[in-house]
């Protein structure tokens, strides 16, 4: 029986690993919330959108964008979303987000490898490059969450 060459697998090692992966998205004129989901040695499973948002909002929960992860059975994921005004630099809302993901994925033992912004002007912002992914939170930091999501789950 003859070798089969394996396709050649993306393995990110660098936020331009991931950008290669998102050439098709980064001229939407809506927001695009995406997920990529990797294994042990941060190959690319798949690329995964989650929503579809207006020109400079998209809505999700966390509960939507690990989904993915765990029906991938990855160990690690890098969520990325297009900015269609072509300024890269990250909102508070995004900041919040990426914070709320990187707890979501602490709690779940899903590595959050990256969250990258992407504009249609090839430009970037990578959140691990720029020191905003947090690994290690504290037990109060993920009960304080945790009971933010549950509220936000009620109503109350």
């Amino acid at each position: 029986m003859a070798n089969s060459k394996l396709p050649n697998k993306v393995i990110v090692k660098k936020p331009s690993d991931i950008l290669s992966i998102l050439k098709r998205w980064k001229n939407r004129r809506q927001e695009n919330f995406l997920a990529i989901t990797l294994d042990g040695k941060h190959s690319v499973i798949k690329t995964h959108h989650i929503t579809k948002g207006i020109v400079n909002r998209t809505m999700f929960h966390p509960r939507e964008c690990f989904w993915p992860a765990i029906k991938d059975n990855a160990t690690a994921i890098a969520f990325a979303h297009n900015h269609p005004s072509g300024n890269a630099e990250p909102s508070p809302e995004d900041n919040e987000t990426t914070k709320r993901l990187c707890m979501a994925g602490s709690i779940l033992g899903i590595n959050v490898l990256d969250h990258v912004i992407i504009t249609n002007n090839d430009n970037y912002f990578s959140y691990r490059q720029s020191g905003g992914i947090k690994d290690n939170f504290t037990h109060n930091e993920l009960d304080d969450f945790s009971y933010r999501i549950a509220a936000e789950r009620t109503g109350s």
